[in-house]
Formats: structure tokens, sequence, C-alpha cells
């Protein structure tokens, strides 16, 4: 009965999901699939809180470090590769334990994709000449439920809601995802008290600092300065800063405000999602929530 299962443990960033996922591994023989955009790109570690390469060894992580960051990844991508790794991971008679804030990764996963139309490179090819911020202007005109769910600055995603409305005439709000899971699974969304999670989000910014993030920042920069990658929040903040155009302070000070409303962002989209149990870890010990999850496999 445990093998036609699968755990997915999501929440705002900074809650703590990874530390969790490891110690519900060791417990219950599991493995763990990454759901976060930006840990599958090689060489981003600091800045994305990977897992280290010595605890992947003792609990194998997959979709970590699968690409070179000047390469596109999309939530199809995903999906395909989520579906290959649980297929594995079940095989061996392990649990899959899926990890991550990416909300569409997780939706698409469980529920499938929606039938949207297929890229129009030439029509993308223009939509990319235009600024992030005019462009998401247009996208909450056409289609403010969407406009709602990402972020400002996400362009990849701006620049496909916008070529769906032109391609079809309709909002990507309007193609719905399918409501009937793909899979059994139990799914939980990890969350903290507000304060807690701004404490978090604030050291952990600190953490990666000491860690050398700016070193990984600059990197990215000079590497695949108009890639996918680059446009991932705890870098591109910092561009302006390597650049000497600003202060470390005030580098740091957006960035802390755009992990904010990133978090925001993660409690809006799940709010709605019925087949996650919320569990608020400022109350409930780890131990109490690895007995509840035992027990309820």
């Amino acid at each position: 009965m445990m093998l036609n299962k699968f755990i997915v443990l999501t929440g705002p960033t900074a809650v703590g999901k990874t530390d969790f996922s490891l110690f519900l591994a060791e417990r219950i023989g599991g493995e763990i699939i990454s759901a976060d955009s930006m840990q599958v790109y090689k060489k981003l570690d600091i800045g994305t809180d990977k897992v280290c390469v010595q605890i992947r060894k003792r609990i194998p992580h997959h979709l970590i470090d699968i690409l070179d960051p000047r390469e596109n990844f999309s939530s199809v991508d995903f999906v395909k590769l989520a579906d290959e790794a649980l297929k594995k991971i079940r095989k061996r008679g392990k649990i899959p334990i899926v990890v991550g804030g990416t909300s569409f990764y997780l939706k698409f996963l469980l529920y499938g994709i929606p039938k949207t139309p297929p890229a129009s490179p030439e029509l993308r090819k223009e939509l990319l000449k235009r600024n992030t911020q005019e462009l998401f202007e247009l996208l909450k005109k056409i289609d403010p439920e969407y406009a709602k769910k990402i972020s400002p600055s996400d362009k990849k995603r701006i620049v496909r809601g916008i070529e769906i409305y032109e391609l079809t005439g309709k909002p990507v709000s309007s193609f719905k995802i399918p409501e009937k899971p793909r899979y059994e699974f139990l799914g939980y969304f990890l969350f903290r008290n507000r304060d807690e999670i701004y404490k978090r989000i604030d050291d952990r910014i600190m953490r990666q600092l000491k860690l050398g993030v700016l070193g990984e920042a600059e990197w990215l920069m000079e590497y695949a300065p108009n890639s996918t990658a680059s446009q991932a929040i705890g870098y591109k903040e910092y561009f302006n800063y390597l650049r000497g155009l600003e202060s470390l302070e005030t580098a740091v000070k957006r960035l802390k405000r755009r992990t904010r409303e990133l978090a925001k962002r993660q409690f809006t989209w799940f709010r709605k999602e019925p087949n996650f149990k919320w569990v608020n870890l400022s109350e409930v010990s780890y131990k109490t929530l690895l007995d509840t999850i035992a027990k309820e496999l």
C-alpha cells in the first residue's frame, strides 16, 4: 500500500522543507525529488540552498544538478523527468518524497498540464525585446488572475502568459488544470508564523553571503546573463551591486523584500488546494510530524 503513494512537501521559502525532508527520508526509506526550478542548474549551490553532495550520497536526490545554467527548463520538462524518477524510485522499493516550492511544477505533476498552444518562436522573440515591467503591466490587463500568481520579474512566465493570450484570445487562467489527481499522494503544506518565516529568510540571506553567494552571482551574471537561471531570486538582486551601481545594503534589502513577496505568493497559491494538510512548524515538532506521516502512510 505504501508503494502506491508518495509524499509531497511544500510551503513558503525558508520554512524548513529541505531539513525536514531529510529526516523523513531516513525514517521511511525515501528518496527525494526536487521540485525547485533553480536547483536543476549546476554550479548554483549557495543561492539555491542545495543539499550538500555528502548528504546526497546518503539520501538519493533527483532533478538536482542536471542542467547547464544556459539551458532552459520548463514545467513540461519537470513533469517528464519527475514521472521517470517516481517510477525508478518505486521500482527500488523506496518511497518518493517530492520537495519544493515551485507551484507550477507541483500542480502540473499532480494534476496534469493544461492543453495550451505550443510556443510561437516569432511572437516570443518580439515579446522578449520589451521591458519586463512593461510586459507585466500588459499581463495584468489581459489576465489579472494569472498575474497575481507569478513574480513581476518572472519574464519567462510573463511572456508565456501574453503569448497564449495573443495566440488564442483567451487568458492563461482560462486553461484549467484537471481537478482529478494523476497520482495517489499525501500532501503537506509546511508553514510557520509570519515573524518566524521572515526571520528565517533574513538569516538565510546573511548565511548565504558568508558562504560566498556573491561569487556565484558574479559568475552567473557573466556566464549566462540572459538565461532563465539569471532571473532567479537570490542572484539577480546582486547584479547591480556587482556592476558597481548600488551598495550591498540596498541589494540585500531588495532581496529580503522579494523573498518575502515570494513566500506570500506561495501561501496564496496553495490556499485553495484541497489535497494538502497544513502544518504549522512553529507549533508542531519534527518528531510529531514524522510520526503523523508514518502513520498516514
